[in-house]
């Protein structure tokens, strides 16, 4: 598997003709090839069964709660997952003919609306936290950050690297969390709330695993069990502050499908 996604820029929602709006899906982005699921690390991935097509299909696994919403804790209690598939990775057709294409496959497709402020609601609706805008002449590029695609979020949220851990009322306190930038991994602060039962059961033993006497971190930063730098998190937070810190960080995920050199730096 070498075929990677193409990426969304971070931005304020454009608007106007040369638009379409997707809603962001909550759950495991995924390219489909060849009768299997990879992930954006190129690692394999869990998922329904499909018939195999003559193209790479870019989508995201999905499950779904009780209530018909999106519900990103099933996607770790071993539930099969269903692909909402959203472009074709063919690079030589724009946004707007892959689509086409696509449409006619016969998949459950993520529904394309020509409204920005209407989709935006119908995600708040379904308790997603943004939008993908696509320029309809936009050309699928793996691998790219691309302006022809912006993530518009109305959920402040980021994707962070751990790098350590504390104990607290609980035997995982909290995360400490930086986000990787050319001169190294940059302290954003410590995550206590939101860390349930089962991800403290799932996470502790490889934090353990992971220690190492010195800080990943390149400034400073608190006292902690310090970890190598390769588990990514999904953090939800009001802001950054000026300095750099998160503020009123809740931990929302882990994200085993993202590497530390695919985060983000958003501050």
């Amino acid at each position: 598997m070498t075929i990677r996604p193409m990426f969304a820029t971070p931005g304020p929602l454009p608007s106007g003709p040369d638009w379409a709006y997707e809603v962001k899906w909550d759950g495991y982005r995924a390219i489909y090839e060849g009768g299997r699921f990879y992930g954006r690390s190129g690692l394999r991935l869990a998922g329904p069964a499909l018939p195999e097509f003559d193209m790479p299909i870019d989508g995201e696994l999905v499950a779904f709660g009780a209530d018909g919403r999106p519900n990103f804790q099933a996607m770790q209690q071993r539930v099969t997952p269903a692909f909402i598939a959203f472009d074709l990775v063919v690079p030589e057709l724009a946004y707007r003919q892959r689509r086409l294409i696509l449409e006619e496959l016969g998949l459950t497709v993520s529904p394309r609306f020509d409204d920005g402020p209407a989709t935006v609601e119908a995600a708040k609706e379904l308790g997603l936290e943004g939008v993908i805008a696509k320029r309809l002449d936009s050309l699928y590029k793996p691998g790219t950050r691309s302006p022809d695609w912006i993530k518009y979020k109305f959920v402040r949220t980021g994707d962070f690297v751990v790098g350590g851990w504390r104990p607290g009322a609980r035997r995982l306190g909290a995360l400490l969390v930086g986000s990787p930038t050319p001169s190294g991994l940059i302290y954003r602060g410590r995550v206590g709330g939101g860390i349930s039962a089962g991800t403290e059961a799932t996470l502790l033993p490889v934090l353990k695993e992971l220690q190492r006497a010195d800080s990943p971190f390149t400034g400073p930063a608190e006292w902690a069990n310090y970890v190598e730098p390769v588990i990514v998190v999904e953090v939800r937070y009001g802001e950054m502050t000026r300095d750099g810190r998160l503020r009123f960080p809740v931990f929302l995920r882990l994200r085993p499908d993202k590497l530390p050199s695919e985060v983000l730096d958003e501050s």
